[in-house]
């Protein structure tokens, strides 16, 4: 068992699909070291190579803050990891963490809770993320959870960016064979990939050249057509806007939080673009039925969520949460939100 004061207050990590963030927090707020490394996943296909993903990430940030990677380095582990949607994935990825002794205690959890606390300085909320997948979490005034399984179609999800890909590139091919309405979404996804046509795209799908990763990206494609009036283009981004509020709003009938000034914290790779479209519709659908809810766009990365959550657990002052805040940029010091939506 470890003894005696551990070198750093919090050891922080936010494990997500494409990258991983790990850092080293003092009791006063202060990074004390932080790494970055491919994504991690709680998922079963991934979880071994997640484990060595995050030894050696651990190890990294120890070693920056002068702390021996092999014994006690923080009192405390926040860890939010991609993957974790059941009960029985928080018992398994906490046994693991626990075999490392990095902390004498450890708490863990879906990824999305850090997006909502790295937007909020209440302990209690709502939070989208929208970036490869989908998911919303919430917290009440009580402290009583409400998630959702999320883990793909088949749990009545849809609005990922690999959703959105697949989708831009079914109207982008139903546009250009002439089953579907026309589109500029099928020049415009030619011409991200540089190939001649729509066709040419799917058969480069087809034969592997361009990956999952590649499609997410096309929901730049999406924001900058829609942004040129294109109706179809248009029609996805309000379809995703309507997607996000009935998430966000079906976790606030369950908590009871539709008649209070609740945070709505946003995050993700496709809400943090900011698309005034897709922004603006989820604020008309959301304040129809929670007309004081506070919507915003976090501004600071999901790791810092992590390390509030860990800096929460040990009951650490604001002082050392605004100092930690700050450490992640400019940001409104009430709300942790860069931009808000009423």
């Amino acid at each position: 068992m470890n003894t005696g004061t551990a070198p750093a207050a919090v050891l922080a990590i936010d494990g997500g699909n494409s990258k991983t963030d790990v850092v080293l927090v003092g009791p006063d707020g202060a990074v004390l070291g932080s790494a970055r490394g491919p994504g991690t996943s709680a998922e079963q296909h991934r979880f071994e190579t997640s484990k060595v993903v995050l030894d050696d990430l651990v190890g990294m940030v120890a070693r920056q803050a002068g702390i021996d990677p092999n014994g006690l380095i923080a009192e405390h582990t926040s860890a939010f990891i991609a993957g974790v949607d059941l009960p029985q994935e928080e018992e398994r990825l906490a046994a693991e963490l626990n075999t490392r002794n990095w902390s004498r205690t450890t708490r863990v959890g879906n990824d999305t809770f850090a997006v909502l606390r790295a937007g909020t300085q209440r302990p209690w909320g709502v939070g989208v993320t929208c970036g490869a997948g989908i998911n919303c979490v919430g917290v009440g005034p009580n402290g009583d959870l409400t998630r959702y399984l999320a883990l793909g179609r088949f749990t009545g999800d849809w609005g990922g960016g690999l959703d959105m890909g697949l989708d831009v590139m079914w109207w982008a091919m139903r546009a250009e064979d002439g089953r579907g309405e026309p589109t500029a979404l099928a020049a415009a996804v030619a011409e991200y990939f540089g190939r001649p046509s729509a066709t040419d795209v799917a058969i480069g799908i087809h034969l592997g050249e361009i990956d999952e990763d590649d499609l997410i990206r096309l929901t730049y494609v999406l924001f900058a057509v829609s942004d040129a009036g294109d109706q179809v283009a248009m029609d996805l981004v309000d379809r995703l806007a309507a997607e996000i509020a009935s998430m966000a709003l079906v976790a606030m009938r369950r908590l009871d939080l539709t008649g209070l000034d609740t945070e709505l914290v946003l995050g993700g790779g496709m809400l943090m673009a900011r698309n005034a479209r897709l922004i603006n519709g989820i604020a008309e659908h959301v304040h129809a039925e929670a007309p004081a809810a506070q919507i915003g766009v976090v501004d600071v990365p999901p790791i810092a969520g992590a390390a509030l959550l860990g800096l929460d657990h040990l009951g650490l002052s604001r002082d050392a949460q605004d100092r930690l805040r700050a450490a992640y940029g400019n940001v409104d010091a009430s709300t942790g939100l860069g931009v808000t939506f009423g």
